[in-house]
């Protein structure tokens, strides 16, 4: 498998994308564009913060501004961005580029696809922490303005939380398109309160220099380094920028970064340093305390506009997240709604939905500031740019064809800076930051059980399947009742005979005049084109085998999967058709190949797992389920 590049005939014409670099202002860079409300100030306010020195203050803003340049510039916008999977991005997809087929079991296979998991797992527990966090810090510059707000801060935080998750199935295609203009005011307006202050200690701008980070290192020596915790708050969003890369694509979201969001950031942070050189006083809020008071309830309100349409972004990512675990065989069906008839990626999970709305409120209340969230914040993302770095690595030696030793210099040089951050982060997990990894466990625990649980089960039935040709010669042998119509036998297995089938025919003794064997298989690229869509073999006597390919963002239909094989030997009327089902009761088994606790975890999403009927849109006036007990 080959990415797919852009070509002169695929990239946008410049119009083009410039618009959808006005869209991605509002959908990919939410997280990283809400920074400056914490970020800065954990560095001299936070857990472990150090004194606003005029040194310090310039050797932080060198530490932000080159980990922005570093990290997000180079590592995420030039490179990690190129590894796209047919154009869709996210660790996920990354995974299933690097990761051998699924015939293979090596050490190899096992590991990839550990790190995929986990990391997907990791980004779960940042969009619970993400929306808590930020409408947190938002509301909290009500605070500035007057303590007698004090005691409202925690309240109105849960009342917009609530409502946002409260919309989300309504979708984001009609408010979509005013995120980005939202976004823009905001990072102008941030941009120009920066300018205001810098003008003023013009002086702070030299911490461009590198020297002045190398010097706070020197100067302030294990101190320095676990402020580099708070400092990685400026990053947090990176993995928004390759997750969000198939609904945008590169070129826009690069155009929106370089034009618009590192200045305005740049300018934002520095005016806060500024800020501080002149009042250090202004550690406790330095970002509102950059604001004049006649604008700071106006402030408060575009904050907490921008803190959403984050929050947007990272729960429309953790539904997307789902959406291909679903597909790629490591979370059981769930509901999923399409919220938009133009968009395919805008969807809505209510499970995900639901789960992350309750674990978002009880952060707000369990942590009660955001500079408490700040503790927390941090060790899932660092994790998983860690992951990210290593799967780029099989992705430049495997796919770009780079030399070892090229793959080795440019790994090392990232994942130096990766397990910087990650170093800093570690004793975050003492004041919160194994929340994250708690959910990550639970969350890895919870798909890599689903995925050996069907791995157990499909080879249970391999085991207990009948070879078709002898299937096929009983038939001949003693030809049963044939009735008008079409069946189709929904299967796992690209060979041999459903257990469905073979139950329908013993118990009913009649079979279809034509039987249709569908299989549906999800491939490791995110959407499969038309004419690759469909298989047919005719298998003689009325039996036909259909193998469906979909990719993992793509939507399984059995009924358009029908309308596909007309005028290729298979002429199937949707009002004249039967779908048969198997729903299995599984039962433990003596073979001990899955733990007590594991088989159960794995019966219980079995039996509440999204009907196939639903997930396939079959209609439930055209089902027939057929009932099985088989020991896994």
């Amino acid at each position: 498998m080959t990415t797919v590049t852009e070509t002169a005939a695929t990239k946008p014409s410049t119009w083009r994308a410039s618009g959808l670099a006005l869209v991605a202002l509002g959908v990919v860079y939410g997280d990283l564009g809400t920074s400056p409300l914490y970020s800065l100030r954990e560095c001299f306010f936070g857990e472990h913060a150090i004194a606003p020195s005029p040194d310090n203050v310039l050797g932080v803003l060198s530490l932000i501004f080159w980990a922005r340049i570093i990290v997000i510039s180079i590592k995420y916008l030039v490179f990690v961005m190129q590894a796209d999977n047919r154009g869709e991005g996210g660790i996920l997809a990354l995974m299933a580029l690097v990761r051998p087929g699924r015939g293979s079991h090596t050490p190899r296979r096992w590991f990839l696809v550990a790190l995929g998991l986990f990391g997907a797992a990791l980004l779960y527990g940042d969009g619970m922490i993400t929306p808590a966090i930020s409408v947190l810090s938002a509301v909290e510059g009500l605070e500035v303005a007057t303590p007698v707000f004090q005691p409202y801060v925690i309240p109105i935080t849960i009342v917009i939380l609530v409502a946002l998750f409260l919309v989300q199935n309504r979708g984001t295609a009609k408010v979509g398109a005013v995120f980005g203009p939202i976004m823009l005011v905001w990072f102008i307006t941030i941009a120009a309160l920066g300018v205001n202050a810098i003008v003023r200690q013009p002086h702070v701008m030299t911490a461009i220099n590198p020297v002045h980070a190398v010097r706070f290192f020197v100067q302030n020596g294990t101190t320095g380094f676990l402020v580099l915790g708070a400092v990685f708050l400026v990053l947090t969003g990176g993995e928004a920028l390759y997750a969000d890369m198939g609904h945008f694509g590169r070129r826009p979201i690069r155009i929106a970064w370089f034009t618009v969001v590192l200045p305005a950031l740049v300018l934002n942070y520095f005016g806060q340093g500024a800020l501080l050189i002149t009042d250090p006083q202004a550690a406790h809020q330095p970002f509102y305390r950059l604001v004049p008071s006649t604008w700071l309830y106006p402030m408060v309100v575009l904050s907490t506009l921008a803190t959403v349409i984050a929050s947007q972004a990272i729960i429309s990512g953790a539904f997307s997240l789902t959406q291909q675990a679903v597909q790629l065989g490591y979370l059981p069906r769930v509901e999923i709604d399409y919220t938009s008839s133009q968009e395919m990626g805008q969807i809505y999970v209510p499970q995900v939905n639901w789960g992350l709305m309750l674990a978002t409120i009880g952060l707000v209340l369990g942590f009660q500031s955001s500079s408490n969230l700040a503790s927390a914040y941090g060790v899932a993302v660092t994790t998983t740019m860690v992951i990210t770095t290593i799967l780029l690595a099989f992705v430049e030696r495997e796919l770009w064809g780079w030399r070892l030793a090229t793959t080795a210099i440019f790994t090392l040089f990232f994942i130096s800076i990766d397990l910087a951050f990650f170093g800093a982060n570690l004793l975050k997990i003492a004041h919160g930051g194994w929340f994250p990894l708690v959910v990550a466990a639970l969350l890895y625990a919870t798909m890599t059980t689903w995925q050996r649980g069907r791995q157990l089960l499909s080879a249970r039935q391999r085991l207990i399947n009948l070879p078709f040709d002898a299937f096929l010669a009983g038939i001949r042998a003693n030809p049963p009742v044939r009735v008008p119509g079409t069946a189709v036998f929904m299967t796992g297995s690209p060979d041999g005979v459903p257990i469905a089938l073979r139950h329908n025919l013993r118990h009913n003794k009649v079979l279809h005049q034509r039987i249709v064997l569908l299989t549906v298989v999800t491939e490791d690229i995110p959407r499969v084109t038309g004419d690759e869509r469909v298989d047919i073999q005719d298998l003689g006597d009325g039996f036909y085998r259909v193998t469906a390919h979909f990719g993992f963002m793509q939507d399984p239909n059995a009924l358009e999967v029908l309308s596909r094989v007309r005028g290729r030997g298979l002429d199937v009327s949707p009002t004249d058709v039967t779908f048969f089902l198997g729903r299995e009761t599984l039962l433990p088994s003596s073979r001990g190949q899955m733990t007590l606790w594991r088989y159960r975890l794995f019966a219980f999403m079995s039996r509440n797992a999204r009907h196939a009927t639903n997930f396939f849109h079959i209609p439930t006036d055209r089902v027939v389920e057929i009932g099985m007990q088989i020991d896994i």
